[in-house]
Order: C-alpha cells, then structure tokens, then sequence
C-alpha cells in the first residue's frame, strides 16, 4: 500500500487538513440550557453521595413528561396514531406546513384574539427551537442587534450570536412581578435593533406593544408556555396587540399537551396591518423554510384532531398540578436560609430564587451551588449564569409532588451541610 500501511511503517501524515472550526459555534455551549445541565450532572458520574439507590431529581429543565401525573391526553396519542395508520402522511410537507395543521392552529389561536388568523399566517416548525432559529436567520443583517430579557432564554441569545447579531439585555425586575424594565429597553434600542424577545406568560401588555411600536421593532413572543397560568394574572397573547406593533409568535404543543419529544411548533405572524408582508419578513419566513428541515409530516397530520379532540379536562388537570406543586415550592423554599424567593410562581414551570452565597461556605458561584448539590444530593437545579442571571438559581416544579419535596428536603440539607457557622459573641459580664 502507498501509504505504508501494513509494511510496518506509519502511516503518511497530510500536511494539513483543510478545516478550521467556527469560531462563533464553538463557545455557544455555554448559552445552552442542555450543555450547562450536562455540566451539573457530569458530576454525578461516580459519586452519587451516600446514598447510591436514591433517584435523581430533575428540576433543572421544562421536560416533566416522564412523571404519570404529567402524562399526556390519550385523545393526542389517539391523533398521531390515527395520522399514522392513515398512510396518508408518509411524504413529504410543503415548506410551510400541511395546510389544515395550519388552519387548525390558526383557529385555536385566535380565540384568544381580537381577529381571525388564517392559515397563511402560519408556519410549523420542528418545535419552538427551529421556530426561534428562523426567526434569528430572518431578521439578522450586518450591525442588527435584539433585545432579550433577563432571565430569559438563552437559546435566543445563542441562535441571534451565531447569525452575527449584537444581543443587548433588557431586565425583568423580580420586585415588580418580573415586570419588564420599559424605560431600559428604550435606553439599549437605538437604529440597528430589529426586535425586542417577550417570554409569555409573563408580564405582556400594551405598554410593551406601544414601546415597541415608538422604536419601530418587532416584537417576538415566545409564547411555547401559553395558558400556562394559574395566578391572578390570565394569559393574554402579545398577539392581541399585533395592530400596536407587529408580532411574530413562536409556540408549540410541547409543554401544553406535555409532548416535547414530538417536535411541533409555529411561527405566526399576529400583524392585521400587514406591515410583515410590506417589509418582506413573511417572504423571507417563507425562503428560509424552503431551505431547512420540516416537523414529521405524521404529526402534522394529527394536529387538526388533536386540537379539536383534547378535552379542557386535561388542560385544567395539568394546570391544576402545576398550581399545587408550584405552592409546594413556595411554601418548602421558604425554610431555605440562603435562597430567597422574590415572587410566587403564577406561571409557566419555573420558579427564580436568589442565592446568599455570603451564608455558605465552599461555593463559589451558582454554577459551583449546582454542580456539587448535583453530585451530593442527586438534585439537578439550573443555575441562573444559564438564563442570564449569576448567582441565582432555576427550579423546575414540573415534577410528581412527592419527587419535588423530596427534592427540596435535599436542597435544605445540602444547603445546611454548607451553611457557613454562625457566630456567638459571648456575654458581658
């Protein structure tokens, strides 16, 4: 052989492969919910704590469908299975998405606006992720920078860097409800901000649609945890201010119908002004799916049965469920010396609590908390660095009751075994 192989001589060596790595894709790890939590939990490889039979309690991310109390409406099993069997779904979609799973969300989503969507004012997407990724490509032009909340989700920030665009982070101030800083997002905004990120649930109102529409961007809701509520405060859509200022809406059945894994989501275009259309944003939607990958074409072929089949019985459950573990958490976090919790949770399935590092000892930052409370106790929890806030922490409630208080106990004694000893000044005499 030429190259020397099997005439006991090494093998040639190329004088250089022709690569090298993108830069900007090899630090986005760190702006990933999924490759922080591998950080945390890479630990627990080995050690375990004392305890090697204990479970390992997830409350770092929005996935509870694994627990029975979170499990997912037959009547959606019942649509991807009747899709399925139907073997009327087996080829390829159109670039936009089959067009009465289009039509099936557009009226699901407009009961809750003050307009009719139609089916050209949305396009699926392989779940929230891809819907975020688009978007991102879409509106990314060289100097463009977006405005994210903080905390918020970094994917945004992770898929906005890698298009070449600025992110600038506006704050949600935890002792106002995590209300949005209106007067910080007008001071970041200046000609090249194309958009500002809402997360809802949240706190969406008019004010935001009005501060958006007086600097001339888009807004982007990311909505993939809508209805999601159980406060006083009821979910309203951004959509409903789409005649203010335009609004594209991510969302997807991932966290209402508890089915992340089926990877179904939209883009929708809440814009009655048709200011989308005039500015080629819904063309560019439009040219950049013709390019990319799209959701199973089975699973859009049980979306119109399943939205119209899933009884509100399960969506009342699920919330119901929520309500309750989120109360346990308040309620349990509260024994806790070094963690405050600014708000109750009303929302989603996350809760923010503000870590004392100045009552522990041995930690040195949140991502330390979280990786050694990983590898003592088995508790995942996501550290704020992850979601734009240092020194704070993420805690999923989307557990079985039973899991989230054990799992809180842990938090308690992991805490008290690295509390910091008090001191006693000793008695005059």
């Amino acid at each position: 052989m030429e190259n020397g192989a099997g005439n006991g001589r090494p093998p040639a060596t190329a004088a250089a492969w022709n690569f090298e790595p993108n830069g900007a894709l090899l630090g986005l790890t760190a702006l990933s919910v999924r490759g922080v939590l591998g950080r945390v939990k890479a630990g627990m490889v080995g050690g375990g704590g004392d305890d090697r039979r204990r479970a390992v309690i997830p409350m770092g991310h929005g996935d509870p469908s694994v627990f029975p109390c979170f499990r997912t409406t037959a009547d959606a099993v019942d649509a991807v299975a009747a899709a399925l069997r139907s073997g009327e779904h087996n080829s390829y979609s159109s670039c936009v998405g089959l067009e009465p799973a289009r039509r099936s969300i557009a009226r699901y989503l407009s009961r809750d606006l003050p307009y009719e969507l139609s089916a050209d004012d949305v396009y699926l997407t392989s779940g929230c992720a891809q819907a975020i990724e688009i978007i991102c490509s879409v509106l990314a032009r060289p100097g463009a920078n977006i405005l994210c909340p903080r905390p918020g989700y970094l994917f945004h920030e992770a898929r906005a860097v890698f298009n070449g665009m600025e992110v600038r982070y506006f704050d949600l101030l935890p002792e106002s409800g995590w209300e949005v800083d209106l007067d910080g997002v007008q001071a970041l905004a200046d000609k090249n901000t194309v958009a500002m990120v809402i997360i809802n649930p949240g706190n969406p109102c008019g004010n935001v649609a009005e501060t958006a529409k007086k600097l001339g961007i888009f807004v982007i809701a990311d909505e993939v945890y809508a209805h999601l509520t159980f406060g006083q405060n009821k979910f309203v859509p951004m959509g409903v201010f789409g005649s203010v200022a335009p609004v594209l809406t991510l969302g997807s059945i991932s966290k209402r119908w508890v089915v992340p894994g089926w990877r179904l989501g939209w883009i929708v275009t809440s814009d009655p002004n048709g200011v989308f259309q005039r500015t080629k944003v819904v063309e560019s939607i439009q040219s950049y799916l013709d390019i990319s990958a799209d959701p199973a074409t089975f699973i859009q072929g049980a979306i119109p049965q399943l939205i119209e089949n899933t009884k509100e019985e399960f969506f009342e459950k699920t919330v119901d469920v929520l309500r309750q573990t989120a109360d346990i958490c308040w309620e349990k976090l509260k024994g806790i010396s070094c963690i405050t919790c600014p708000s109750k949770p009303e929302g989603s399935m996350f809760v923010m609590v503000k870590l004392d590092l100045s009552c522990l000892q041995g930690i040195k930052d949140d991502m330390d908390f979280c990786c050694q409370l990983a590898k003592e106790e088995l508790v995942v929890l996501l550290p704020g660095c992850a979601v734009g806030y240092k020194n704070w922490l993420r805690i999923t409630f989307a557990i079985e009751p039973s899991s989230l208080e054990d799992g809180i106990d842990r938090l308690k004694s992991f805490c008290s075994r690295h509390s910091k000893p008090k001191v006693h000044r000793s008695l005059e005499t």
